[in-house]
């Protein structure tokens, strides 16, 4: 499913970095509607030619909500949109706000979902759960939110169901060990297995997206405030954390629902946790060779999702890795060839407030990196929503990034309230 947007980057030229920084404003306006209309393509589920980057177990779900699939040969995607459904036709009836909506990831407490109907109703792209008890009709409070999606686009329904100590929904899908203890106790196949029945009780409940499996490689103590990986992490080791962070993700794609793999370019032997401090990750010539492994290892299997970390990544950009052309657009789309979904890390976390930027003036620098959809948490949802969208409309209208949201003028500047935990 996600992997589909390769149909739309497929008809833009290759650039790096350095060529689009020095592109007049024009050209970055046209990146911004690019990467939104990428996303929109994407979810629309029609109209779409098939993509090498689709998963290998069989063929990938035509809308944002798939059902279950079970290991088989990979079916073509038929290359004739169906009367009822051509994307392109949609899309050139949209406004830039519209476009703009299905960038964003509405953050909600699992047991209050009715409350972003507003956001959903305006077309959202995804909803992101946050609690640790979820309420046992969840699965129908979430079919009514969904159903108030227009043009029978639901969002993806996501949450952060990695097991040990990130778990939202244990109490509907069973507990799950911490990454390590998956590795140190299970087969690759245990652990593929495990992943496909929470996957199943996952869909059940109506969530259609989980981020996880966390591929970063790491053995420290945590998570905790220096150390964001910890036990979320299989291992120090680079061939377990493959081998068992895949097979994870494979079991959630067995069940129908999309992993999401995490923290790229590798958070393993950070120098803090980007959710309360700004960070790096270990120097690039070290990472390169090392922490980025996993992920080209997911690639190359065909995941369709990537989260993109926080932090900074020294001798490759000065700028959080969520923010940074270098990272999403040099080293993962033309390195590495991912044309699938990338999703960044909360815009919110400190990380993101100690480089300067607003939320919004982060999640205009999030699309033009390449990005294609934004986490945040706030403790005033719709407000930020609103500002996030203006922000993307006023850099495409306008063609000025940095007036499409306020840049703090100090990294030091008070940091808004959350309601939630932005642990992901």
């Amino acid at each position: 499913m996600v992997a589909q947007s390769a149909s739309l980057r497929a008809a833009q030229p290759a650039r790096s970095a350095s060529w689009r920084a020095a592109q007049p404003a024009k050209s970055v306006r046209r990146r911004v509607v690019a990467g939104i209309a990428a996303l929109t393509l994407l979810l629309a589920g029609c109209d779409r030619p098939a993509s090498s980057s689709a998963p290998s177990n069989g063929s990938p779900p035509t809308s944002t909500t798939p059902a279950p699939s079970t290991p088989a040969a990979p079916t073509p995607a038929s290359p004739t949109p169906t009367p009822a459904c051509t994307t392109r036709a949609m899309l050139a009836q949209w406004s830039v706000i519209r476009l703009a909506e299905q960038t964003v990831v509405v953050p909600v407490e699992e047991t209050s979902v009715e409350s972003i109907t507003a956001e959903v109703s305006d077309g959202a792209g995804g909803v992101i759960l946050f609690g640790s008890t979820a309420p046992a009709d969840l699965g129908s409070s979430l079919a009514r939110l969904v159903s108030h999606a227009p043009d029978g686009i639901a969002p993806f329904v996501m949450t952060d169901e990695e097991g040990g100590a990130v778990q939202r929904m244990a109490n509907l899908v069973g507990d799950i060990p911490s990454a390590r203890r998956m590795a140190a106790t299970m087969t690759a196949a245990q652990i593929r297995e495990l992943a496909a029945r929470v996957g199943r009780k996952m869909r059940a409940a109506g969530v259609t997206m989980d981020l996880a499996p966390v591929l970063d490689l790491d053995d420290r103590p945590g998570p905790n405030d220096a150390n964001p990986a910890g036990t979320r992490s299989f291992s120090k080791t680079e061939s377990v954390a493959e081998a068992d962070g895949l097979a994870f993700a494979r079991g959630l794609l067995d069940a129908g629902v999309v992993p999401v793999v995490k923290h790229f370019p590798g958070l393993g032997g950070a120098t803090g946790n980007t959710d309360t401090v700004a960070a790096s990750t270990l120097p690039w010539s070290t990472l390169r060779h090392d922490g980025l492994l996993p992920f080209a290892a997911a690639v190359r299997a065909g995941l369709p999702a990537v989260m993109i970390s926080n932090a900074t990544v020294p001798g490759l950009t000065p700028l959080p890795a969520s923010l940074s052309p270098a990272v999403i657009g040099d080293v993962l789309r033309q390195q590495l060839h991912f044309s699938g979904l990338v999703i960044t890390d909360s815009l919110s976390a400190a990380s993101i407030r100690s480089a300067g930027y607003t939320v919004p003036a982060a999640s205009v620098a999030a699309l033009v990196a390449g990005a294609d959809m934004i986490l945040f948490t706030s403790s005033t949802v719709s407000t930020t929503t609103r500002q996030i969208v203006q922000a993307l409309v006023s850099a495409v209208n306008g063609g000025n990034c940095r007036a499409a949201g306020s840049r703090t003028r100090s990294p030091t500047s008070s940091p808004p309230s959350t309601s939630t935990s932005a642990r992901r």
